[in-house]
């Protein structure tokens, strides 16, 4: 029984700007690790090939040093990699491939599918046809002349493409890089390995986007997975099996808070996510200044234990309580001051003027909390 292992989308090189430099640098070194988990993968279900269905790289200028870790990376399994380049890495005359060939630092049991063809695996009695992208975007559909490619009736025909399958992907229908639906049926194909879309999919019983098995962006669409692919037989049904390899899960939270119970629930939400988490929030809403308080403090905690958390308070609104005033000790000057800040936030609008009153409103009450601390103490 042929078994191979289809992964795609690894992206790598790809840099996280919006990150601080640590956190970027360990959500870099989480896709090399992602390879070499695949690999061990491969070697724990005994699979007989691993396909990568395009984008191996993020761009054709990546580094010497990282095409040589990524190939390094896949030392775990000394079995048949077939690689395609998709859409980021196109297989042009001067490409990421090209140079990987000249420095020299493809492994033998790496195939590169660099022209439409078949790659033929004959102790795993699996033919793979590729449709290799080589330029970024095509508007002809690569995968038809795969129904022409001839194999051994004892082979499996397996497809190795990477595009947009057409009028069935929720995002960016009939987009460049065509692929018809009927395409297994059409080219006679056992399985079809597909990449562009990153997150698990499956368009029909032989037709599969694997997704790219580390995460990199904040889109609930299943990555972080690969998938094992078990066809007993040329024209038997594929048994596919999706493997979890992600090292971090991202979230991202749009929340709206009105009464202090919404803000315990999100902070228990919070509180309850593993470890290697990065988070991105957008708040919205009033706060009480005590509760303000407390979601700084929450925040800070959170900071400190996940791989990264970000949030963005714009659109939440100030509202101090009378105990809050009362808790401040603003007498006097002090509390005419908190009083204009809490009517400046009402007649402001939306934009600056509503931001600076609210910010301005919570740096007092921190220096009064804080002088209030000293005091006691």
């Amino acid at each position: 029984m042929p078994k191979f292992l289809h992964t795609a989308d690894w992206q790598m090189g790809r840099t996280y700007s919006r990150f601080t430099a640590e956190d970027g640098a360990a959500l870099v070194e989480a896709r090399y690790e992602a390879i070499e988990r695949l690999a061990a993968l491969a070697v724990e279900h005994q699979c007989d090939a691993i396909l990568v269905a395009g984008d191996v790289f993020d761009a054709q200028t990546v580094s010497d040093r990282t095409i040589r870790r990524v190939f390094n990376a896949t030392g775990g399994f000394k079995g048949p990699w077939v690689m395609l380049p998709g859409n980021h890495d196109a297989a042009l005359a001067e490409s990421v491939w090209s140079r990987a060939k000249r420095l020299g630092a493809v492994p033998e049991n790496v195939y590169l599918a660099l022209e439409s063809g078949v790659t033929q695996l004959p102790e795993q009695g699996i033919s793979v046809l590729s449709a290799p992208l080589t330029q970024r975007h095509t508007y002809g559909d690569l995968t038809q002349p795969l129904g022409d490619m001839e194999t051994l009736p004892e082979y499996l025909r397996i497809g190795l493409a990477h595009g947009s399958v057409q009028g069935l992907l929720p995002e960016e229908i009939d987009s460049t890089n065509p692929i018809a639906p009927d395409r297994t049926a059409t080219a006679k194909l056992d399985y079809l390995a597909l990449g562009d879309w990153h997150g698990v999919k499956q368009i029909n019983e032989r037709t599969w986007y694997s997704g790219t098995p580390e995460p990199e962006r904040f889109r609930n669409n299943d990555a972080g997975y690969v998938l094992i692919v078990d066809i007993e037989e040329p024209g038997a049904t594929p048994m596919v099996t999706l493997h979890e390899t992600a090292r971090y899960q991202w979230h991202q939270w749009r929340e709206s808070l009105s009464v202090p119970s919404d803000l315990d629930e999100l902070l228990y939400r919070i509180n309850q996510l593993p470890e290697a988490t990065v988070l991105d929030l957008k708040l919205s809403g009033t706060l009480t200044l005590a509760g303000a308080q407390k979601l700084t403090e929450a925040l800070s905690i959170a900071e400190a234990k996940y791989r990264s958390v970000t949030c963005d308070r714009t659109g939440l609104q100030l509202e101090p309580t009378e105990d809050d005033i009362v808790a401040l000790h603003a007498d006097g000057y002090l509390g005419e001051v908190v009083q204009e800040l809490r009517d400046a936030q009402q007649t402001a609008g939306s934009g600056g003027d509503t931001e600076v009153a609210r910010d301005a409103l919570a740096i007092l009450a921190s220096l009064l909390t804080q002088q209030d601390t000293e005091v006691a103490q």
